[in-house]
């Protein structure tokens, strides 16, 4: 374990120290979130990326110990283990490696090379591999056993072939240098498949396209693997053949006799039927495994800008499902997002629909003093936005709301339960006023993959997927924090320390006893242990508490210390929240402990000063330009007002208000050279577009953003406290998915 933490401590560039000290409190349940904001001086002030990425290496280092075991034990009962083979196994550092060394012991199904050993040939293949200058006729002859199926010279000769075709395959030294070449040399070459090219219009970039392994982005590497799974591409991966078979004669020939000539048969064959198709299957899931991970790496990065976008906060709000036929479904919510009414208006129907839905609407805002009308931007949005605007409210803010995954979550098992006797659409309807109440607490009811973001979300690996996604809900929930009294099972359900049940029973105990009044009310509560209130109390907040560090970010742990402050300046710790001058005249240094810190102290300062602060951004109105409201009223040139629905690698999606997002392709962001969309731009940003090219058949908008930037304020948007770097181009290695450049790059991302 010792050189896991030494190996983990270079890796990221901390001391080892940090290393040991955080997985020792990983291994005693600590979460991310906790560790990196309540045990800063015991980790040396690890942020949550590194935290994260020490927790990611350590598992991946330990899985590894289990695999050598695991390989060990089967070698010694083969009665296989010498020395040194126990001491490469022991020194490979890399799951690759490790199997390379293990396979040709590795218990197979049966194969030419085990046919022709049990024709008693592997003598003849070892004289071969010697090169000497013999003549291998009368030498193969010695083999001819017509009960062992060898009837010929020839015959001896092929068989022998097979055993060193199978020695090659499986050298380990060979395995590695020709995954080098596949990565280094190797080309993706996809065709359209004879009479699909119509069915797989969609995919007609990729009809005839040849890209190196090396350089091929992660979307289009996942487009050409789904052209493939649906059937309408063929995919082929693969360096040279003949640099490859130059590499392998230079590593095995060093002779130029008979021997020397069968032995380049061999590697031929072997090539073929053995390397290249094992080499094939490798590169195709190292390639899949970077392009899962760039594309896991975008979609949590936008989730994390989708929930962490600007809440409007407690405003009395009526939320409309827009319709046309089927009418607009309307509901009214108090501050807390509770349900007051709810009833269908028919703006679209016709003057009489127009007339009765002006009333009720005009109604409904009076009876419940209505200060913000959220309206999803599905079907009929745009037109169900004109018709409030033109009732023209006052002091009423109207905002449209991205509606995507509403409908998932009025048809889930939390809707269900919080409205049993509501139809579908009320529901829908609620979730689209809660989430522009606050876009965190609404969101996390649904399944991330359901919130409208990323790309190919479907094709990559759903369980890494899904970690991700938890980790950046996780993260976000944490940096908000969560009002005690008020909040859902589902937000509770991702405090640091809680999950599912515990969150089940603080609801129980809320329903049951009434609002907690105190932090430590929740030791009360069902199962909920030490540990669990240790992890959880410091991201709860409980507003009008009885002691005002209740309703801050301070832990519970470090109460005597503020409570001492108060004491030692002779005033209450509600006074020394409000006073300013009394904060400044704290000499920390004074404070400073074995196990308080200066880190810790900031912090407590930071929070006494602003408690319970929310790191998201203030809420800014938007609307859409008047009159255009679908794809036909797009004109090139046109300047419209956007807002930032999806970043990918290759560009971002801008909702100008028309029910088909535009794409601002990545060329066409800003004047300078970017990398990545997200250096300018994130989710859920406002943003001025030029119209470029509409394509109405196809449902295609161009958009650029160029136009509105001067070139000599070209200067990047601030970016978060942990911004995701790209990682450096890869190098072959023996396990090129143990770079922990690219591992902390995407957990950067992850948690920017």
């Amino acid at each position: 374990m010792i050189t896991h933490y030494k190996k983990i401590a270079a890796e990221l560039s901390v001391a080892e120290k940090q290393v040991s000290t955080t997985v020792g409190l990983l291994d005693e349940g600590a979460t991310v979130p906790f560790i990196s904001r309540y045990r800063k001086e015991l980790t040396g002030s690890l942020d949550e990326v590194q935290v994260a990425a020490i927790r990611d290496r350590i598992q991946q280092l330990r899985d590894l110990d289990k695999r050598r075991e695991a390989i060990l034990k089967s070698l010694a009962e083969m009665g296989k283990l010498t020395p040194e083979l126990e001491k490469q196994i022991n020194e490979a550092e890399t799951m690759v490696l490790l199997e390379d060394i293990y396979l040709p012991y590795r218990p197979k199904r049966k194969t030419r090379a085990t046919a022709a050993r049990e024709k008693g040939l592997q003598p003849l293949a070892d004289l071969i591999l010697e090169q000497k200058r013999i003549d291998l006729e009368p030498e193969a002859a010695k083999y001819i056993d017509e009960e062992k199926g060898v009837n010929s010279a020839e015959e001896a000769l092929a068989g022998a072939r097979d055993i060193i075709a199978e020695h090659i395959s499986e050298n380990a030294d060979v395995r590695t240098k020709m995954r080098a070449l596949f990565l280094e040399k190797g080309t993706f070459q996809s065709k359209v498949i004879a009479g699909k090219e119509e069915a797989g219009i969609k995919y007609k970039d990729y009809f005839d396209w040849t890209e190196p392994v090396k350089s091929a982005p992660s979307h289009r590497v996942l487009a050409m693997r789904r052209g493939e799974k649906e059937e309408i591409l063929w995919l082929d991966i693969q360096p040279d053949e003949d640099e490859a078979i130059q590499l392998l004669d230079t590593i095995f020939i060093n002779g130029n006799n008979e021997s020397s000539q069968q032995i380049k048969l061999a590697i031929t064959d072997g090539y073929r039927r053995l390397l290249k198709p094992s080499m094939e299957t490798e590169i195709r899931l190292f390639t899949k495994k970077q392009a899962d991970e760039e594309a896991i790496r975008v979609f949590a990065e936008n989730a994390r800008q989708l929930l962490m976008a600007a809440p409007l906060g407690q405003k009395r709000t009526m939320a409309i499902d827009p319709g046309f036929r089927t009418g607009c479904k309307v509901v009214c919510l108090d501050e807390q997002g509770k349900l007051l009414e709810y009833t269908a208006i028919f703006p679209h129907t016709g003057a009489g629909g127009v007339v009765e839905a002006e009333k009720t609407t005009r109604h409904l805002v009076s009876k419940y003093a209505i200060e913000s009308v959220a309206i999803g931007n599905g079907t009929a949005g745009r037109e169900t936005e004109l018709f409030i605007r033109n009732l023209n409210l006052p002091s009423v803010n109207i905002v449209m709301v991205n509606e995507s995954g509403a409908s998932i979550y009025s048809a889930s098992e939390a809707a269900r339960e919080e409205f049993p006797d509501k139809d579908v659409t009320v529901r829908g309807a609620v979730s689209i006023g809660r989430r522009l109440m606050d876009p965190l607490a609404e969101l996390v009811k649904i399944d991330p993959k359901s919130i409208g973001v990323g790309q190919y979300q479907h094709d990559v690996d759903q369980n890494k997927l899904q970690s991700s996604l938890d980790d950046t809900v996780i993260s976000c929930v944490n940096a908000v924090g969560v009002e005690l009294n008020t909040a859902s099972k589902q937000i509770l359900a991702y405090v640091s320390g809680l999950g599912p049940q515990l969150a089940q029973n603080i609801v129980d105990y809320r329903n049951e006893n009434g609002a907690f009044k105190r932090r430590d009310q929740l030791k009360k509560v069902a199962r909920l242990g030490d540990k669990a209130y240790e992890q959880a109390a410091g991201f709860l907040r409980i507003r009008d508490a009885e002691n005002p560090l209740d309703t801050s970010a301070v832990h519970p742990e470090r109460y005597n210390v503020v409570e001492q402050m108060a004491k030692d300046l002779k005033c209450s710790v509600k006074d020394l929240m409000s006073n300013q001058q009394l904060r400044k005249s704290i000499p920390l240094q004074k404070y400073v402990t074995e196990t308080v810190g200066l880190p810790t102290l900031n912090d407590i300062m930071d929070e006494l000063a602003k408690p319970g602060r929310d790191p998201r951004e203030q809420f800014e109105a938007f609307s859409f330009t008047e009159g255009v409201n679908a794809i036909t009223d797009l004109k090139v040139g046109m300047k419209l007002p956007g807002i930032v629905t999806n970043i990918t690698n290759f560009g971002a999606f801008v909702d100008v208000g028309v029910h088909q997002d535009g794409l601002v392709h990545l060329s066409q962001i800003t004047h300078r050279y970017i990398k990545d969309p997200n250096e300018v731009l994130k989710v859920h940003q406002k943003v001025e577009v030029t119209v470029t090219e509409v394509d109405v058949n196809r449902k295609r908008i161009s958009l650029s953003m160029k136009a509105h930037e001067p070139r000599e304020q070209q200067k990047p948007r601030e970016q978060p406290k942990y911004q995701h770097k790209p990682a450096p181009e890869k190098k072959a290695q023996n396990q090129p998915e143990t770079d922990m450049a690219i591992k902390l790059a995407a957990l950067k991302g992850k948690f920017k």
